[in-house]
């Protein structure tokens, strides 16, 4: 009666040890798992492998980027960049920085302090405070900017970090908003600023302008454009996140440059291979604001002494190195640009990165940078990104130690490499 029965309402009648499983499983609070998840699952036991839980499973971006950075480190041969280094690698690189000196406690004291004095030293300035981020410590700037001088305009390229790079928060976050200083390419010029239409309180400049192609004023157009807005009565303030490398082109120091202006912002990983941080720079009365709103945007970590440790460490090994990697651009930019097709701006570069461009599709070209890296341990340069010049890709070159173990010679054989496969594939 029952087979009937069920088999009138539409059901199938499970076997009697299927329904005993069913039930004890439930019972348990268990959930079935459909068939071809359990066999999948016994495949995987039989093959050793466990299955990685889902939070811990690599996204493709994941998964592609830890590929790059296993090929990076396989290399014997690098154009662009350097060789990423391992967590236990820059472990025992700060047990080698560090001294006996306590940590710092919410960046008060040990390599912190030590951090900061070096820096307002390095920079000729009164005082400076350590930040986590340098988009914090120009918030802050232009913050103060607008408090002290009553105008919340700050006049910004539209290329600079700012706008390009940090979700608005300048204008989210600060409550100032951007005055556009020119539309060219390079930073503005000292006829652009005293024509700005509307007031500003801060002129903020990048040195050099990354998205423009690391590109610098003269020393000339530096000091016109700072006294234009002097003129104007708006404060300075100097973004030189790789201010480090910017003084072969301008011919001063860090000093000198950093004197032209009120704050000034360098950062301590992008060409001194620190792991984070940045500092800001200026007068007493600044280092005090910068200290308070600091705490407010919760830039006040418990310790931060790996990161100054690690600052620390760049400014003695890649700071005096840094006026080599300039010189040394010039030689691999002129070999690069002798390529069919190829252009690099500028020419010669200002410091020791430039851009780039290969009349090829972006993803060809990155598949093949990394077929070379992983088949013939030779890296030539990554991070390739279509323009919107179709067929035509961009990359930042960026000149530091292991190129310049290539000569002018090496650079064209291992470009000539790197197109056979761009052209193969």
């Amino acid at each position: 009666m029952s087979e009937r029965t069920e088999r009138s309402e539409g059901r199938e009648r499970m076997p009697s040890r299927h329904r005993m499983r069913e039930r004890t499983e439930r019972s348990e609070g268990r959930e079935r798992m459909p068939s071809r998840h359990r066999m999948r699952e016994r495949t995987e036991r039989s093959e050793g492998r466990e299955r990685m839980p889902s939070r811990h499973r690599m996204s493709d971006g994941q998964a592609e980027r830890q590929r790059r950075f296993a090929a990076q480190r396989g290399c014997d041969t690098m154009l662009s960049g350097v060789r990423p280094a391992s967590v236990p690698e820059q472990l025992a690189a700060l047990g080698a920085a560090a001294g006996d000196d306590l940590p710092d406690l919410y960046g008060e004291g040990g390599p912190v302090a030590e951090l900061e004095l070096r820096v307002a030293e390095l920079l000729g300035a009164e005082a400076a405070a350590f930040f986590p981020s340098g988009t914090m410590a120009q918030q802050v700037a232009m913050r103060h900017g607008a408090e002290l001088t009553g105008r919340a305009g700050v006049g910004l390229h539209p290329l600079s970090h700012p706008l390009t790079h940090e979700r608005d928060a300048y204008a989210l976050l600060t409550g100032v908003r951007a005055v556009r200083t020119t539309s060219a390419p390079r930073n503005p010029t000292a006829d652009e600023v005293a024509a700005l239409d509307e007031p500003i309180g801060t002129l903020f400049l990048e040195l050099p302008l990354r998205d423009a192609g690391f590109v610098l004023p003269t020393w000339d157009e530096l000091v016109a454009v700072v006294a234009a807005a002097r003129a104007r009565g708006a404060r300075v303030h100097f973004d030189g996140a790789r201010l480090w490398e910017s003084t072969v082109h301008l011919g001063y120091s860090p000093a000198e440059i950093a004197a032209l202006a009120d704050s000034t912002y360098v950062s301590f990983y992008k060409s001194l291979g620190g792991i984070s941080g940045a500092a800001l720079a200026g007068d007493a009365e600044l280092i005090r604001y910068a200290r308070a709103w600091r705490h407010r945007y919760g830039g006040t970590l418990f310790q931060q002494w790996p990161a100054a440790l690690a600052a620390l460490a760049g400014l003695t090994r890649e700071l005096p190195r840094l006026p080599g990697y300039v010189a040394h651009a010039k030689v691999v930019a002129e070999a690069l640009a002798a390529l069919p097709g190829a252009r690099v701006h500028p020419t010669p570069p200002h410091t020791h990165q430039f851009r780039f461009w290969l009349p090829y599709p972006a993803a060809v070209l990155d598949a093949a940078n990394l077929a070379l890296a992983e088949e013939e341990r030779a890296w030539f340069a990554g991070g390739w990104r279509d323009t919107e010049v179709p067929g035509l890709a961009l990359a930042e070159v960026t000149v530091a130690g292991p190129a310049q173990e290539l000569d002018a010679d090496a650079v064209a054989d291992l470009a000539a490499r790197f197109l056979r496969r761009v052209q193969a594939g």
